[in-house]
């Protein structure tokens, strides 16, 4: 088969990659970068069928351009297609707000919807002789790798983490012949979980006690939850904002996909929600304050940020990834912030902990000679060539946006 990537090959953000043979166009993946404004991948040709690993907008943000254009099949988890048409209803709302460009319109997300297909761990089909699988990929609630099998299987990972985290498990290698795998974490190994936890923890009490407030921005799928599930047993005054809401229950509709269904009831037992503006005022009067806008670039992270820059009891603590010409990497440069179109310094105390839901380096090369593959293809990444001295073993392919390629599958 012919394959190429539209997007995401040397890079971290809009993915997509065409497969094409024996008649058939197959689109894994058609994302964009949540950049300002926006950054999309290649037009992608006439599609028939789609596969979508999981709900990040990076990965789903713009499907609804190719079927509501070509009405194809979308093979997907429920739990992804539900979470996805959250994330597309959004991105048209925030282009909308910010004069960017609509790249599909709300017809199209609702045409998406109702040509998904849904999928589940360990169901296959086949489709014009070639078997497709699909494996649990560890990343987040309803996250899928997709095997696809012929005369040799190949296996597309999407976003991957090999080890468990408190609201999933972690992925599975499985032997291939081809394998497709992200190379976020290229050169870089996180620390022990259970370490950047403690230091979490100790972190919240400190504020706490000196009488200051915690903020935790985080994204809306995944990382909501697990700080969620972190704070639970703390007994302090907690508060929840913005769409992490509303995954949260989503989850909870498919326990399947969760690690441990009761312990995410549990957390969201203990959280105060946010469910109408008026709400935030009594929000900002409690301790800890988890809220969507995760790299502090929109959403309701922005009023709890305003109130408690100037206040050095108080702390910010980032969990996540903070992309360039965002106000969270202005904020760890810098140490200022723009609200409202004015550069404010932050004068409350700022830390960065390392709670990622991908693989890091070592646990990718892992992964890798436990699947044990002929050719190795890296994507999602941009510094994929790190990998090379550690795989000297293996064809390892390394793919540009743009550039066709051939596999035996």
């Amino acid at each position: 088969m012919k394959f190429k990537f539209l997007g995401g090959a040397d890079m971290v953000g809009r993915m997509g990659m065409t497969m094409e043979g024996d008649g058939m166009r197959i689109l894994v993946e058609y994302g964009l970068s949540p950049t300002k404004p926006p950054e999309f991948p290649l037009p992608a040709p006439k599609i028939d069928h789609l596969f979508l690993t999981h709900c990040h907008l990076d990965h789903c943000g713009m499907v609804p351009q190719v079927v509501g254009r070509d009405r194809c099949e979308v093979f997907t988890t429920p739990l992804s297609a539900e979470v996805a048409e959250l994330m597309m209803k959004d991105t048209l709302k925030i282009a909308k707000a910010e004069d960017y460009v609509q790249p599909y319109s709300g017809d199209d997300i609702e045409r998406t919807m109702q040509c998904v297909v849904p999928m589940t761990y360990g169901d296959e089909i086949t489709i014009n002789h070639v078997d497709v699988g699909m494996l649990d990929a560890g990343h987040v609630p309803g996250a899928a790798m997709f095997e696809f099998s012929r005369d040799v299987n190949t296996i597309y990972s999407g976003d991957i983490h090999t080890e468990a985290q408190r609201l999933v498990k972690g992925a599975k290698p499985k032997d291939c012949h081809n394998l497709f795998i992200e190379g976020t974490y290229c050169d870089r190994n996180h620390p022990p979980r259970k370490n950047t936890e403690r230091d979490f923890l100790a972190k919240v009490e400190e504020v706490i006690d000196r009488g200051g407030t915690v903020l935790v921005p985080c994204f809306a799928v995944g990382r909501t939850q697990e700080i969620m599930m972190l704070l639970k047993d703390l007994d302090y005054e907690m508060w929840v904002d913005g769409m992490g809401r509303s995954v949260t229950r989503l989850f909870l509709d498919y326990p399947e996909y969760l690690r441990d269904e009761r312990q995410l009831r549990s957390a969201r037992k203990k959280f105060n929600e946010v469910r109408r503006p008026g709400s935030r005022e009594a929000a900002m009067k409690g301790q800890i304050i988890v809220t969507t806008g995760g790299m502090l670039d929109g959403g309701p992270v922005i009023r709890y940020l305003n109130k408690i820059k100037n206040d050095p009891k108080s702390a910010i603590l980032l969990v996540g990834y903070q992309a360039e010409d965002t106000n969270g990497r202005m904020l760890m440069d810098q140490g200022c912030v723009t609200i409202d179109g004015e550069v404010c310094k932050v004068a409350c105390e700022l830390q960065k902990y390392d709670f990622s839901a991908h693989a890091d380096h070592d646990q990718i090369l892992d992964f890798i000679k436990a699947c044990d593959p002929d050719n190795v293809i890296f994507m999602h990444s941009d510094g994929r060539e790190k990998f090379l001295p550690d795989l000297t073993d293996y064809n390892v392919i390394l793919p540009m946006t743009g550039e066709e390629f051939e596999l035996d599958v």
